[in-house]
């Protein structure tokens, strides 16, 4: 009889081994596949309230940029928002009304940073410093803004689809004076202001104690003295 219920036991203690070895309740494993990765998901949608100055938006199946908004709430009809647009392919403005809270699509717009490096001829040459790559830009892509571009001046290319489209320069620059009227006087104590002749060529009014060799802050928006570096 002692045999008979050592064995027994024994058997038991197998059994229990044995079942302690499955998961309890296998119901709550993860189940993944191991060579699955983690998905995400760019949404480039917004509306029309997210508008702002500088908001990228695409319609009709260009790229916008926001150059001016304004919401309106009349006192009748639904409120809607107001706005001007310039189109980064052809360089056009447009005025387009949005209702509010319409779902508009965000233009999918990559930004790099590349450096001024050169000229050459009529193009402007911007390098990436990582890989070295060189993008060239005609002059007429860059418009009156190449007045503010010196060598080795970061700026921001704009590309839509793989292709430039546009180019951001940094909102202040340093410049140098070389050159004003000498002929100019004034009560500098009061004011007043005279044209300078920078060395990127601009033009570029400035208060009377400015003299030639002085490096200036000018914001490139709207070309105006900020103050001497």
């Amino acid at each position: 009889m002692r045999l008979s219920l050592s064995a027994s036991s024994s058997s038991l203690r197998f059994a229990s081994s044995s079942y302690s070895s499955f998961p309890s309740n296998p119901s709550l494993l993860p189940m993944r596949n191991p060579s699955s990765k983690p998905r995400f998901f760019k949404i480039y949608a917004l509306t029309s309230n997210d508008i702002k100055v500088g908001s990228n938006v695409e319609v009709d199946g260009a790229p916008w940029r926001v150059l001016e908004f304004l919401h309106v709430k009349p006192g009748k009809g639904a409120a809607f928002v107001r706005t001007k647009l310039k189109n980064y392919l052809t360089g056009n403005t447009v005025d387009k009304t949005f209702r509010a809270g319409s779902s508009i699509e965000q233009a999918d717009i990559l930004k790099e940073t590349k450096q001024f490096t050169y000229k050459d001829g009529s193009q402007f040459v911007f390098m990436d410093l990582n890989s070295y790559e060189e993008v060239r830009l005609d002059e007429k892509d860059i418009g009156d803004r190449t007045k503010w571009l010196k060598e080795g001046m970061d700026c921001s290319i704009l590309l839509w689809n793989g292709k430039v489209i546009d180019i951001d320069l940094p909102i202040t620059v340093k410049l140098t004076v070389v050159d004003v009227d000498p002929g100019l006087k004034g009560d500098t104590a009061q004011g007043g202001s005279k044209p300078t002749t920078l060395d990127t060529g601009a033009v570029v009014n400035v208060p009377l104690f400015v003299n030639v060799g002085d490096e200036i802050l000018v914001d490139t928006r709207n070309g105006v003295y900020m103050s001497r570096a």
